[in-house]
C-alpha cells in the first residue's frame, strides 16, 4: 500500500532525540531542547516568541485562552477545517461562525467576512488549507478595521508564505501542529508563535498550570499543555531541515501537476502569484465530468493498493457544533460540496517520480475505463 503520508525522519532525528534522553530532558519543565526548538521555529517563522506546547490542538486551546473570549462571544474561522480548529473555540466558551471557502484555494473567503460581523464577533482563525496561505493582507485589514483578534491555523502551512511573509507571523498568533503527518513532525506536539510579548507571557504561564510563586497557590486557572524534552529535539532537528523539506514537498506536487493536468475533471491544486504553497498534502477536486464520483475514485485506488484522504467536512455541517446553543446555520456551498468532491493523494516528502506516475496512469487508467 503507497501511505497517504510518511514522515521524513533522519539520523540527525534520531541523534538529536537520543542526546535529550542521554541528558535527561524528559518532561516539559526543563531542558535546553525545549527553549532551542521555540526559538528557532519562531524566527524562521518571522516571530519573536514560541511556545512550544502537546499538539496542535492545544495550541489553539491555549491561543484562544488568552485572548480572553467570554460565553457567547463569536469568532469567524474557515469553514473547510479539521475540528480541532472549530474545538478550541468551543471549549473556551466562544461560538464557531464558519465561514465559506474559494472555488479555487479551498481557503477562507475574505470577501465573506465584514458581512458576518456582528457586536458579538471577537476574533477570526483563518485557516492555511493544505499549504496554501489565506489572503492575509486583505484579512488583517479587516481585522484592524472592526478590532478583532487574529489567531492564524497554521497546522498544514509550515514555511507557506504570502508577499514573502511566512503564515503565523501576520495576526496576534500563529498555531501549529507538530502531527506525524504534518510537514514537520515531533509526533504529537505543537506550537503557538506571536510578536507581542505580552501574549508570550500568559502563554508561557497558563501552558504550565499557571505556576507563579509561591509554586503550588494558583492566581489563574491552567492548563498542561507541556511538550516533553525529546519530542522537541525532534523539533529542531526538523526545523533544520524544514527548507529541504519543503522542497521536496514542492517537487512532489510539480510531479503530479506534470502527470494529472490533462486529465478531465480533476480540479488541481493552485498556488497564486505572490503565494508560496508547501502543499502539505496534493489535494484535488473530483469534478462530474470525470465520469465517477470521488468515494468510487477512492475504493478503485485502494484496491490498486493507493492510500487516500478525503477533505474536511464543513463546520456547518458538523453535528457536534450543531448542538450548540446559540450556533448559527450559516450556508456553505462550497466547503459542503467539496467536503463531497475532494481527497488528497499521497503527499509524503519520499515520494519518487516513478510512485507519482504510477498513481497518475491508475488515475488515467481508472478515466478510461469509465
Amino acid at each position: 500500500m503507497i501511505k497517504v503520508y510518511e514522515p521524513l525522519i533522519g539520523n540527525k532525528e534520531k541523534n538529536y532525540v537520543l542526546d535529550a534522553l542521554n541528558k535527561g530532558e524528559l518532561s516539559g519543565s526543563f531542558g535546553k531542547y525545549i527553549e532551542d526548538f521555540e526559538n528557532e521555529f519562531a524566527r524562521y517563522s518571522g516571530c519573536k516568541y514560541g511556545v512550544a506546547v502537546s499538539s496542535g490542538t492545544t495550541a489553539l486551546h491555549l491561543a484562544m485562552s488568552v485572548i480572553d473570549i467570554k460565553p457567547g462571544d463569536e469568532v469567524l474561522l474557515s469553514s473547510s477545517t479539521n475540528i480541532a480548529t472549530a474545538l478550541s473555540i468551543v471549549h473556551n466558551g466562544g461560538i464557531p461562525v464558519p465561514v465559506d471557502c474559494e472555488e479555487e484555494t479551498w481557503n477562507l473567503n475574505v470577501s465573506l467576512l465584514e458581512s458576518l460581523i456582528t457586536k458579538k464577533t471577537k476574533a477570526i482563525i483563518p485557516v492555511h488549507l493544505f499549504g496554501h496561505p489565506v489572503n492575509m493582507r486583505a484579512l488583517m485589514k479587516i481585522a484592524r478595521k472592526y478590532n478583532l483578534k487574529v489567531i492564524e491555523d497554521c497546522a498544514e502551512s509550515h514555511g507557506a508564505s504570502y508577499r514573502g511573509k511566512i503564515t503565523g507571523s501576520f495576526g496576534d498568533m500563529g498555531c501549529y501542529s507538530f502531527y506525524a503527518n504534518k510537514i514537520i513532525t515531533t509526533g504529537e506536539g505543537g506550537m503557538v508563535i506571536t510578536n507581542s510579548n505580552s501574549l508570550y507571557k500568559k502563554l508561557k504561564l497558563l501552558r504550565n498550570l499557571a505556576f507563579e510563586n509561591p509554586r503550588f497557590k494558583h492566581r489563574q486557572l491552567g492548563y498542561n499543555f507541556r511538550m516533553t524534552g525529546y519530542q522537541a529535539a525532534m523539533g529542531l532537528a526538523q526545523t533544520r531541515n524544514l527548507n529541504d523539506i519543503i522542497q521536496k514537498k514542492r517537487k512532489v506536487a510539480h510531479t503530479y501537476n506534470k502527470y494529472l493536468r490533462d486529465i478531465e475533471g480533476l480540479q488541481l491544486p493552485v498556488e497564486r502569484k505572490n503565494y508560496k504553497n508547501v502543499y502539505w498534502v496534493y489535494a484535488i477536486n473530483i469534478l462530474p465530468s470525470f465520469g465517477i464520483d470521488r468515494d468510487e475514485l477512492i475504493k478503485k485506488l485502494k484496491n490498486e493498493g493507493i492510500e487516500t484522504r478525503t477533505f474536511f467536512c464543513s463546520m456547518t455541517d458538523q453535528p457536534c457544533l450543531k448542538k450548540i446553543k446559540k450556533f448559527k446555520k450559516i450556508k456553505t456551498p462550497i466547503a459542503s460540496r467539496i467536503w463531497k468532491t475532494g481527497i488528497y493523494l499521497p503527499s509524503s516528502p519520499s515520494l519518487n517520480n516513478k510512485t507519482i506516475e504510477f498513481i497518475a496512469k491508475k488515475i488515467k487508467k481508472i478515466k478510461k475505463t469509465i
